[in-house]
Order: structure tokens, then sequence, then C-alpha cells
């Protein structure tokens, strides 16, 4: 950490006296995965790179600028350059200079030290998935388990100075039998062997839940979401709680304001920062703002959009924690639990559809907030609280106001997910809805 902070210390100093403001954001990555293919360990990689970060502004010009590199004292020379370019670019249309910094308590507990011995012996867990999706006499599997350990840090010219770390753990696991197959997903900051074996578990029940394949007519059904399936599409709709997404017209939250219904009431949605069991925390954001758990829709209700010091003061509002110099961001996602129990989901369904994963989600219009998303995996059709059979690939096609006012319940119980679809770490139900269009896709 002190390697990462010495260099922002460098960058600064050599760019201080030429520009207005400096800040500067460095994430170092130190990486273990391990690859699954034909139910067995394939490649074991390890890695760590450095990314920095710069924001520089003179002039109400503003320069960001993002570096991937193995050699981080090799940027000193770069940045020398930069000093001549500043007059060739236009004033900033959203700007407002860093805020003065102000006192920020760390989130404590973040380094799971199980996590980090793991790194130097991961094939054991591996295993652990691997048997846990055999059992179901699945004919394959394939996935990657991932610890990382990561180190942060944020200066800038104003005199913020700060950092931290984390451990990671990301893992997914993919199982065949015959053509149908089923997937599952845990991100978090421990590592949690019962969770690593869930991960396994499920996939395994998913591709075999049913050996039957039907046909599924167009049409309005209640659709049954899994949490992979509902943190991807949160993850999108938190896209649009940005700041900036308003801003430039990319938001179905233009249309409202903070305190009018934008869901059915049992749903809250909150940015979680300061949860340090989900690898998304930070205790500050990358202006030096400190940040703080706060609600984006409560009980069905917009509460605040995210912000960060530029798009706050064009909004007349103070910044909520969630820089991105340019475009706010949640750090860690968690909705809200219902009342309903996992092991009854399908009880009540008299003609739906479950999606276990999904992939090739869209937007048609962002203003309205219309979006589709095609089922991957495990897509069951439920009749009068029964498993028939899967369907295959198909389009779930509707927009988010739609979506969250018909959403009947969600479950008591709840998953970390992290993976490629779910990039933000989100903690996640199953979700119930009705009256959402399904038909196939055309690809």
């Amino acid at each position: 950490m002190s390697m990462d902070l010495e260099l922002g210390r460098k960058i600064i100093e050599s760019l201080r006296s030429r520009f207005d403001e400096v800040a500067v954001s460095i994430v170092t990555r130190d990486n273990v995965m391990v690859k699954l293919w034909n139910s067995e360990p394939s490649v074991v990689q390890s890695w760590k790179i450095t990314d920095v970060m710069l924001r520089l502004a003179k002039n109400r010009r503003l320069f960001l600028l993002e570096y991937s590199t193995r050699d981080p004292e090799a940027l000193l020379k770069d940045v020398e350059e930069l000093p001549k370019m500043a007059e060739k670019i236009e004033e900033a249309e959203i700007y407002a200079p860093l805020p003065d910094p102000g006192v920020v308590k760390p989130v404590e507990g973040g380094v799971d030290p199980i996590a980090l011995s793991a790194r130097n012996e991961p094939g054991k867990l591996v295993y652990r998935m691997i048997d846990a999706a055999l059992k179901y006499n699945v004919d394959r599997v394939a996935g990657t388990l991932t610890l990382g350990y990561e180190t942060r840090a944020v200066l800038n010219s104003k005199g913020f100075e700060a950092s931290e770390s984390k451990t990671s753990v990301e893992a997914y696991l993919r199982a065949f039998k015959g053509e149908f197959s089923g997937h599952w997903a845990y991100g978090g900051t421990r590592l949690n062997e019962p969770k690593l074996v869930e991960v396994g578990d499920r996939a395994g029940y998913l591709a075999t839940v049913s050996n039957r394949k039907v046909d599924l007519s167009p049409g309005k059904y209640t659709v049954i979401l899994s949490p992979l399936v509902v943190g991807n599409l949160v993850n999108y709709l938190t896209f649009m709680a940005s700041a900036m997404a308003v801003i430039m017209g990319y938001s179905m939250f233009l249309k409202y304001k903070p305190g009018e219904k934008v869901a059915a009431e049992t749903l809250t949605l909150l940015d979680k920062p300061r949860d340090p069991t989900l690898p998304g925390f930070a205790s500050f954001d990358d202006e030096g703002v400190e940040t703080f758990d706060k609600p984006i829709i409560e009980n069905g209700r917009l509460v605040s959009l995210l912000h960060n010091v530029s798009t706050a003061s064009k909004m007349g509002v103070k910044s909520t924690g969630n820089a991105g110099w340019m475009f706010p961001h949640p750090w860690n996602l968690e909705l809200s639990p219902g009342e309903l129990s996992e092991k009854d989901l399908f009880k009540d369904v008299e003609k739906g559809v479950f999606f276990s994963n999904n992939w090739y989600t869209r937007y048609q219009n962002y203003a309205e907030g219309v979006f589709s998303t095609v089922s991957r995996d495990a897509t069951l059709y439920v009749e009068n609280g029964e498993v028939v059979g899967q369907v295959g690939r198909v389009r779930l096609s509707t927009s988010f106001p739609i979506l969250l006012a018909n959403t009947t319940g969600c479950t008591r119980e709840r998953y970390d997910v992290m993976w490629w679809e779910v990039r933000t770490p989100s903690r996640i139900p199953f979700l119930v809805a009705k009256d959402i269009m399904v038909t196939r896709p055309e690809i």
C-alpha cells in the first residue's frame, strides 16, 4: 500500500504546479484464478496489475485518464506531456472543484486472512465445487474460482490521502446434462466453503431439475427470477440511478422526483458501501468524500440519485459519496428480503416461467426503461405450482417501471452474487412478478 501512496504523491507533485487540481486513484489487484473445464481444473493463473486513474483540471477543463500497467513508475514520464494538451480541449459542461478533505471513518474487516492463505492452494476448494455438482450425475462442469487481494489509494492536490485493502472470492460453475445446463455464482470478501459448495450443488440441481423439453407460446406470464437474474437487472437499474445517466437522458428516472412511487411498496434497494462482506465496499469515493449506506428506492419510492460533486452541484444537492469522477456509481447493492419462502416459490404460480440465468440484456428505450434479456441455462415452465419442463431459450421483454410495479414478492433468502453478468456485488433474493411478456428470441 505504501508503494501506491508514494506513486500517487510523485504524480501529484509532478503536476501540481501546472494544473489547478490533480487527483489520483491507484488500484492494484493481485489475483489467483482457477479455470475449470470437463470437470477438472484446467488452468491456474496469477497476475498482478495496477490501474492508475488521473483527474486533472485547469480553467474548468478536465482530463480523465486511465492506465493499466505492470510498471507504475513508467507513468511519471507520460504525465509530463499532459500540460501541453490542456488548452486544446473545451471547458467541461458539468464541473465542480474537488471538495476540501474531511474526516473519513475506515470500513473495518474487509480483509479475510483465510481467503488470503487459500490463494496458495486453491485446488481443494475447486474440487469441492466440482464434487457438489457431480453428485447429480451431470455430464461435465465448467467455471472459475478467483481469489483476489486488492489495494486502493486515492490522493489529490487538496490534501486528501487515504487507502484501504480488501479480499475477494468470486466463483461460478456451469453444469451440463445432455442439452440442459445449470448455473450458479457467488461473490464476497470472505472465503465461505459452504457457499462454494452451494455453487456446485445448485448448478448440478438446475441442470437436472427436468429432462423434459416443452414448447412455450409467447405471452404474459408470472416470472420467477433467480438472484443471478435479479442481480443483473438491478445492476442495469442502478446505472440509470446515476445522476449522470439522468443528465445525459439515459434513465427512466428522468420523469421521477424523489418521493414519487417507482416500484411496488415491498421493494427497497440500497447502496451499501460500508458493508465489508461485499467486495465493492469503500470508505471513501474517488473525490475523497466519505461514503455512507443509503436507499435508492425505499418502500417503492425513489429516495435519491447517486451523485459525485459535479452532478450534485448541477442539481443543487450534496454528493452522495458515489464518485466516479465522471459517472457516479453504486458500490454494493442490496435488495430487501420479502416474505416468500424459497421452497414455496412456485406454490401459487398458475402459469409462470422461472429464469435461473440470463444474458444479452439490452435497452430499447433508456428514457422509458424498456429492455429485454435472454434466458440462459435452466428455464422452466411452471403450471399450477409444478415444474412442467424446460422451455429452452426465451426472451423477457418489458420495462423497469412495469417489472418493478408488477413485483408481487421476494424471498426471505438472499444470495451474494458477483460474476461476469453482475459486476457490482449484490445481495439479492428471488423475485416474482406478474404479467410480464415472454417471447422467443430471434438469435
